[in-house]
């Protein structure tokens, strides 16, 4: 059984539906991505998973529980943790007290010490400027820290929202490799991304998502491989 199974999700923002029964399902210790284009509706699917959106129709079921209606908050203390696309740190504080404010709820106290650890080991710059205020960070050590923090409350999910946007390349492909490291430590983890090819390079399994709606799904090497799908989906 998978560890999260999102079935027939329809939502949207007051009367403007986005999403238009929208299914997919995340394999426990897998990394997935949901790929495609600006404006399809990839972030709503990601909003309404983790309750900041209330679907309007269909079921969230975690770890065979139905949560489709939990608040955002719960979801988190369940284990399911969102890394925001632009970051949204706590600017004024500095780097340590940003990674505490991560580990801020019931079941990420007692495992501070041993997640601090993790994401010193992960992110060695980060503990090198622990002192710095996040808001005078570059944007690619922004982006480290938003991704250290998540895992400082010990998420059972991982859900990152737009790793790569507005970040230079050599930056991008160094915070993709620690995705990799997270995979192969047993974490389960949803990526949404514009950049289609290189989030279905280090993905298991990927869906692609045009207008609101799951067109395709399947193993991630083999969607970026297909040429009819490389050129009529992806746009590569």
């Amino acid at each position: 059984m998978a560890l999260l199974e999102v079935k027939e999700i329809t939502s949207g923002y007051g009367e403007v539906q986005i999403l238009w029964g929208s299914s997919m399902y995340l394999e426990k210790g897998k990394l997935t991505c949901l790929v495609g284009g600006n404006g399809v509706g990839k972030t709503t699917l990601l909003r309404t998973i983790m309750g900041l959106l209330q679907p309007w129709s269909g079921t969230i079921n975690f770890d065979g529980k139905d949560v489709s209606k939990l608040p955002a908050y719960t979801k988190a203390e369940m284990g399911l943790v969102l890394v925001p696309e632009g970051r949204q740190l706590f600017t004024d504080m500095t780097i340590y007290e940003n990674l505490e404010m991560g580990a801020s709820n019931q079941r990420a106290r007692p495992k501070f010490a041993h997640n601090l650890e993790r994401v010193y080991e992960m992110f060695p710059r980060l503990k090198e400027r622990s002192a710095q205020k996040a808001g005078t960070l570059s944007g690619g050590e922004q982006q480290m820290l938003a991704v250290a923090r998540g895992i400082m409350a010990d998420p059972t999910i991982l859900f990152i929202d737009e790793l790569s946007l507005g970040l230079a390349p050599v930056l991008v492909l160094a915070l993709f490799d620690s995705l990799k490291q997270l995979r192969e430590q047993g974490m389960t983890i949803l990526l949404v991304e514009q950049n289609i090819q290189l989030a279905l390079a280090i993905s298991d399994y990927g869906y692609v998502i045009v207008e609101g709606r799951i067109e395709l799904e399947g193993e991630a090497r083999k969607l970026i491989k297909d040429k009819h799908i490389r050129e009529a989906y992806l746009g590569l």
